[in-house]
């Protein structure tokens, strides 16, 4: 985890059902020591609360070591703008977002909402880019 904090949000879900997500379970396991995931959100979000959770789950299955889930909290301005660490740096403007890297170069980006969960939709983007 990093050390800017951590997301409440990003508790595993505890009635996650692991068995109806095996196949993405299985590959972010494959890469657990390889992959890091940066993980923007927001406890006060509607969406990072419909979201993350899962998302926290799918990575406990898997198995991901907690040093290689950063964790990085972020405020919404008056205007809408979203401020925190690594929003600048990584361009971030939706929450959540969440930003795949091997070797310090980003292989996948999941960025607010998707037609499918944020694990299940990484995971594609994961297995397509390696």
């Amino acid at each position: 985890m990093s050390e800017t904090g951590r997301l409440e949000t990003m508790e595993p879900n505890p009635v996650w059902v692991e068995d109806a997500y095996a196949d993405t379970v299985d590959l972010l396991a494959h890469y657990r020591t390889e992959l890091e995931y940066h993980v923007w959100g927001g406890d006060w979000c509607k969406d990072c609360r419909a979201q993350l959770p899962d998302f926290g789950a799918a990575l406990k299955t898997a198995e991901i070591p907690e040093s290689r889930i950063h964790h990085y909290p972020t405020e919404k301005e008056d205007d809408g703008s979203k401020t925190g660490p690594g929003v600048e740096e990584y361009g971030i403007e939706y929450i959540p977002t969440v930003v795949v890297e091997k070797d310090g170069e980003e292989i996948a980006r999941f960025v607010e909402e998707e037609r499918v969960p944020i694990a299940v939709y990484l995971a594609d983007e994961i297995r397509a880019a390696l």
